[in-house]
């Protein structure tokens, strides 16, 4: 057998959400930061990304992300965030699994009954705290990138479903976040092909008519992720939601067909961005906890936790709390004659 490449990873699941982990196999990627080794993955490396998360090695609800050599000396390690349709700058649920799998592997030492450590993303560093016992993470909490609300309560012209109001705001990716309800949804799991098909055309809707971009990293530009709120099922927790990525092309012409995934757990960055709209309206303050629901009744606990102002708008700075566990150690190999060097698609699941 003569092998075009081998890639050790690790796969673990955040609530429900799957963050495989990279964790041998590729040495470094050219950048000086990490944004700009994300942008090297994406203009010149892409393969590696549909290597990973198309079949036969993948499925549409899967995530990856690539731990590297950081380029700040006071992070611990930086890592690249890969889903099926982009490169986000900041994931909760993927940095919740690399936070677990760095610790639990003993690639950054574990420290009991509290770790802290600083992994960079490309959206910045992320600060991280992390409850230890019997060589287990039980419990991670990061401080993410600044919130911030960009639109609300903003009517939007969706064709087919009418007039929606929504909210736009920044959690580590541009989310466009509406309600459930009107549109007869209660984000149930067998709910899922209609809540993705609402939430995909809210959102293409969205991505035409409300143009955003950060204001202290240009290149984080446009709504790429889509957000159902509801009311809670879960005792204890404040609000339920259903995160929509996309998983292919959106076409206007065949609504039916268009595909995309839900967010297995309840969204790290999706419910910073549903907190800094919440904050934005005076229904959520400083140092409150927000208890957030995902479709499978799994909780992130969200905070706001200081107010800053980096550019035109009110950011504020979130921190999440939740947990990982690790399901899988895999050498990931790709033959040299394998006819799908890059993965595939097929229509029936993506």
């Amino acid at each position: 057998m003569r092998l075009a490449r081998m890639i050790q990873a690790v796969d673990a699941h955040a609530c429900g959400e799957p963050g495989r982990v990279i964790v041998g196999g590729v040495l470094d990627v050219p950048g000086k930061t990490m944004l700009d080794k994300m942008h090297h993955l994406q203009t010149h490396a892409d393969s590696l990304r549909k290597l990973m998360l198309r079949e036969p090695r993948g499925y549409p609800a899967a995530n990856c992300n690539l731990i590297l050599p950081p380029t700040c000396p006071e992070a611990s390690a930086g890592y690249v965030i890969m889903e099926q349709t982009e490169y986000p700058g900041m994931s909760g649920t993927n940095t919740i699994c690399v936070t677990t799998v760095l610790l639990e592997t003993g690639m950054v030492p574990m420290c009991e009954p509290v770790t802290e450590l600083t992994l960079e993303s490309p959206a910045g560093l992320i600060r991280v705290h992390a409850e230890c016992a019997g060589g287990k993470v039980r419990k991670v909490t990061f401080r993410n990138v600044p919130a911030f609300a960009v639109y609300l309560d903003k009517k939007i012209e969706v064709p087919h479903l009418g007039t929606v109001v929504v909210d736009v705001a920044y959690g580590g990716m541009f989310y466009v976040i509406s309600e459930a309800a009107p549109h007869g949804l209660k984000l149930t799991p067998d709910e899922g092909r209609e809540i993705v098909r609402i939430g995909e055309m809210i959102k293409a809707a969205a991505q035409e008519q409300l143009p955003v971009v950060h204001p202290t990293q240009p290149a984080l530009v446009g709504i790429t992720i889509g957000i159902l709120t509801a009311p809670a099922n879960q005792k204890g927790a404040h609000a339920k939601n259903a995160v929509i990525v996309s998983t292919g092309k959106l076409d206007w012409q065949r609504p039916a067909t268009w595909t995309g995934a839900i967010d297995r757990s309840p969204c790290g960055t999706g419910t910073c961005a549903r907190m800094a709209v919440l904050y934005a309206k005076g229904k959520l303050r400083l140092n409150e906890d927000f208890h957030h629901e995902g479709i499978l009744g799994t909780i992130f606990t969200g905070r706001l936790v200081e107010e800053t102002q980096a550019g035109p708008y009110r950011d504020v700075v979130p921190t999440i709390s939740g947990r990982a566990w690790i399901t899988g150690f895999c050498n990931y190999v790709l033959e040299e004659d394998d006819p799908f060097q890059e993965g595939f698609t097929v229509g029936d699941i993506w």
